[in-house]
């Protein structure tokens, strides 16, 4: 049995313009692109002394830009596809910016809300620009190879998803979410949202439930509870929980999937003593004439950080090349993410029955 877990590489890839140095580019995307072997050509950051340091401890980056405009010049002379990474509220006005008919892959999550979300996209439209949304757990080497067992028919019909996170999440990594009025739905299982999508497609609807924590009152929201609804019998449910402050023991990080025919487990080890993590874990068992046989270890490639990033990137790389290949990642394809990322938040809003 042959399994992908692997986007293909460009086969001529572009180099690439860093926008934003915070520490996703540090612990992910740089790390990803020097596996990948793509050219950096520099990164800016309205934090000079960010973007000197990441050009210290990283060789494959260029330079360090003091001023955005001198990136732009140099990104165009080079083709350069930008890597946008930077705070939600400031990608519209970085994008009108960006020359026309440009190559851009935007941090998640495409806006705060979706006014936000459909005025990046108005202005990606506007400008014909080739443009992502790195949501990249779609494309962690599990999460590829998941898919390829389905498309090869090895589950049979899919029928349930369920992707459940009951951790310990340091909050104080990320201290701008102190204050803001959405959290956990917006910035964590966003991603979540995305890659149930990406298996199912868009669910007829959603029932949501996002609350705070009481060790972290001053975060709005670090547990939820989302079901999607596909047809009678198709449905996908994501339970998170930050606040599991009782050791590793009882920890929980996983998606799985089942189908008429087989399953499949994978631990999501990045979320398991963040930000060290653990490996991930890729188990299938597969029906034979109706009986289960053993389980079944898969070995991978990689993992969340750095591996997904490598595919984000690639994805719009070789779409860039060769537009023919698909841009599954594409600005269009994440506003039904923000779509359903909106309507969480306003079945959170509407309640559940009252007795």
């Amino acid at each position: 049995m042959r399994i992908k877990q692997q986007i293909p590489k460009p086969k001529k890839p572009r180099p690439i313009v860093i926008i934003g140095a915070g520490g996703i580019v540090r612990d992910a995307h740089l790390p990803a692109y020097k596996l990948a072997n793509y050219s950096v050509l520099g990164v800016f950051d309205v934090d000079v002394s960010k973007a000197n340091s990441l050009v210290n401890d990283f060789a494959q980056v260029g330079q360090a830009y003091e001023t955005l405009d001198k990136l732009i010049i140099d990104a165009q002379a080079q083709n350069a596809i930008y890597d946008l990474a930077v705070p939600a509220n400031h990608i519209s006005a970085i994008l009108r910016q960006i020359p026309d008919n440009s190559g851009v892959l935007i941090q998640k999550p495409m806006g705060n809300n979706l006014e936000e979300c459909e005025e990046i996209l108005k202005i990606c439209r506007t400008k014909n620009l080739k443009s992502a949304v790195n949501f990249q757990l779609r494309y962690a080497p599990y999460c590829i190879a998941a898919r390829d067992m389905i498309s090869q028919g090895l589950l049979g019909e899919v029928f349930d998803i369920e992707l459940k996170v009951c951790v310990h999440t340091p909050w104080h990594l990320w201290d701008f979410l102190k204050g803001l009025p959405r959290v956990e739905i917006l910035y964590h299982s966003i991603h979540y949202l995305d890659v149930i999508r990406s298996f199912l497609g868009n669910p007829n609807q959603i029932m949501a439930s996002t609350i705070p924590h009481p060790n972290t009152p001053d975060l709005s929201q670090t547990r939820s509870t989302m079901i999607l609804h596909y047809s009678k019998f198709l449905q996908a449910r994501i339970l998170t929980n930050h606040g599991h402050v009782y050791g590793h023991d009882k920890q929980e990080s996983y998606l799985k999937i089942e189908g008429t025919k087989g399953a499949i487990k994978i631990r999501i080890g990045l979320s398991l003593n963040y930000p060290k993590g653990l490996p991930p874990l890729f188990e299938y068992c597969l029906l034979n004439e109706g009986k289960a046989t053993a389980w079944k270890e898969l070995p991978l490639v990689g993992g969340w950080f750095p591996h997904a990033f490598i595919g984000s990137m690639a994805v719009l790389q070789n779409h860039m090349n060769d537009s023919s290949i698909p841009l599954n990642n594409s600005t269009e394809d994440a506003y039904n993410t923000m779509k359903l990322v909106e309507a969480a938040y306003i079945s959170n809003n509407i309640g559940g029955v009252s007795l």
